[in-house]
């Protein structure tokens, strides 16, 4: 597999070498000032698309942009505004966008080591309606996140006392800690945090989720602040606190509506929201992809607000190979469409259904000539036959940029007990991907490791999971909450280590593997969610190094197999979780385990 992609990259770059190269310099992109380049950048990039319309360029030549090796600033003043709907992020408008690439084929950005640092709030690099697009060789941070570092100095009865990172600006105003930053124009009030130890930069054991309540926060000296609300007796002298608030206005970098594109040693430091959020694409590969620190001397413990990587309604495959995963607050990867609930019924044909969740709703959800099915919210089983659409239209807007609702004619009649009068979904069959991932490292982060959420092949292999202090794999499907499809049917689950995962409680954390869809009504289910035939789930061949019992937890599932896998136990944590079984089934069927006891529910 490793020899397929390096001769993958090998070709990538002999077909780069006959393209039209032009140095950013050319437009007064310069690197080593502070000086903002997004004006400059926008310049650029008009004038490569004029050079196109006017037949300078080939529509499709192959175009490399050329950045030299330095860093280079962006300030959201002189930045391009864009109106952007985003899955699993806030729907604020405009947003600002550093380098924004749209409608280009055959184009290369080669960063040679460029360091983009961004400023305020924005999205540092956007790539829409493109074709084999390339890029590479880049990395992307802020000057000043918006996670507020801080560090436990004392811990008493009356209150925390915590000691600000140097390049945290903050200041108490209304009695609150309250940070801010050049380019801001809104007050971050962290009320919340994520505990790392100092040494090891592990998240601390047993902690999930802080309050961080600083009201009546006072300053004792320079940087050095107590807070009498904030007691929590877990926080040794020494911890460090990544405070945070909910806000996850922007990924560093945003697909849209793309064809086959490839991302190469890029590394993500730090990003308001996801490091990377692809929307919609076709055949995405990450090679070297990284959302993590800069290097083991880096001060911060932190990385992005969300997800390192998050595919939503994407198609064809999605690769994700060596990559580092480390200190974000959530998943290293989530892969899933989304469900519109049904919210009327026109005719036999015709339905009117919906983007339930705040944050995912505004693009487009399916093509005439589409596959999808149906489920039911409460018990999650699917109801009548797959059906295709015929015509797709938004309710309420010309197009669907910004829309909520469609009324979608189907060319088959669609099951007379789909109503709006209970709880239905619509899962689109054909925006679902195959998805490879592996010899990637996730370590130190949030909540769990890796989601996947669909019906095509899912090959998991070669990957280490180190403290994730979640779940380390999740196989979920939600229509109630997150509103995530879907159910997965063929996984692969070989050759991975898993090292003491599962140090904290979140969401559908029940084992270290947690086959866990959202079903509020298991009760009366007849059916099974995940699976679908002997074998359908495979976890064979892989390494757990734990320190407390529960290794697979598995819901609504026909067909699963855990053979071959070695586990070891060891004393660096104590046991707290409520698990006790290795093994926990729920209404699982068709189901071959060697090694350990089952317990069924």
């Amino acid at each position: 597999m490793k020899k397929i992609y390096i001769i993958i990259l090998f070709l990538s770059i002999v077909l780069t070498s006959n393209a039209r190269t032009f140095k950013v310099s050319q437009w007064h992109i310069i690197p080593n000032t502070e000086q903002d380049q997004s004006a400059n950048v926008n310049r650029m990039l008009v004038d490569l698309q004029n050079m196109i319309y006017r037949g300078d360029l080939k529509k499709g030549e192959e175009i490399v942009l050329s950045f030299e090796r330095g860093e280079y600033h962006f300030y959201p003043d002189s930045t391009v505004k864009k109106e952007y709907y985003i899955s699993n992020h806030d729907q604020d408008n405009p947003k600002n966008v550093a380098i924004a690439l749209e409608d280009f084929q055959n184009l290369t950005l080669e960063g040679n080591g460029a360091r983009f640092i961004c400023h305020g709030r924005m999205i540092p690099v956007s790539l829409l309606y493109s074709k084999n697009c390339t890029l590479r060789n880049f990395s992307i941070d802020f000057a000043v996140p918006h996670i507020a570092q801080v560090e436990i100095v004392e811990n008493v009865s009356d209150g925390i006392v915590f000691k600000v990172a140097p390049w945290v600006k903050y200041r108490i105003s209304e009695g609150y800690f309250e940070t801010y930053g050049e380019g801001w124009s809104w007050k971050l009030r962290p009320q919340s945090g994520i505990a790392f130890e100092a040494q090891t930069r592990h998240i601390v054991y047993n902690t999930s989720d802080l309050s961080c309540p600083t009201k009546g926060v006072y300053e004792i000296a320079p940087g050095i602040l107590k807070a009498p609300q904030w007691k929590d007796n877990r926080l040794q002298p020494g911890t460090i606190v990544a405070m945070r608030s909910g806000e996850r206005p922007a990924p560093g970098i945003f697909l849209y509506r793309n064809v086959n594109t490839m991302l190469h040693n890029v590394k993500v430091h730090y990003a308001e929201g996801m490091g990377l959020l692809a929307q919609l694409c076709e055949d995405i590969t990450l090679d070297g992809f990284s959302v993590c620190l800069k290097g083991p001397k880096d001060p911060r413990y932190f990385t992005t607000q969300a997800d390192a990587t998050h595919f939503s309604g994407c198609k064809g495959k999605i690769v994700s190979i060596h990559g580092l995963y480390e200190g974000m607050m959530d998943d290293a990867i989530n892969v899933h469409g989304t469900y519109l609930k049904v919210v009327d019924r026109k005719d036999d044909y015709t339905l009117v259904a919906r983007y339930m969740h705040g944050q995912s709703w505004g693009f487009s959800w399916g093509e005439p000539g589409d596959k999808v099915q149906f489920i039911r919210s409460s018990t999650m089983e699917l109801i009548g036959n797959q059906n295709e659409i015929e015509s797709i239209r938004p309710c309420y807007k010309l197009t669907s940029h910004g829309e909520t609702d469609f009324i979608i004619r189907f060319k088959h009649v669609i099951d007379s007990a789909i109503s709006s009068k209970e709880g239905f979904g619509i899962e689109n069959l054909t925006w679902t991907p195959e998805v490879h991932f592996a010899y990637n490292t996730i370590r130190n982060n949030r909540a769990r490791g890796a989601l996947f959420s669909t019906p095509k092949r899912t090959l998991v292999e070669y990957n280490y999971f180190d403290h994730t202090s979640g779940t380390a794999i999740l196989l979920c499907g939600d229509c109630n909450g997150w509103f995530e499809t879907g159910a997965c049917r063929d996984v692969t689950i070989r050759y991975n280590h898993f090292n003491n995962a599962l140090t904290s409680m979140f969401q559908f954390t029940n084992a270290v593997i947690s086959i866990y869809p959202e079903i509020p009504n298991l009760a009366d289910q007849k059916q099974y969610f995940h699976g679908g035939k002997k074998r359908a789930i495979r976890i064979e061949d892989n390494v757990f190094e734990m320190f407390d019992v529960p290794v697979l937890y598995a819901k609504s599932v026909n067909g699963i197999t855990f053979k071959r896998n070695t586990i070891r136990k060891n004393e660096e944590y104590f046991p707290f979780h409520w698990n006790k079984s290795p093994v926990l089934f729920e209404r699982v069927i068709n189901s071959e385990v060697e090694g350990v006891e089952v317990t069924n529910k």
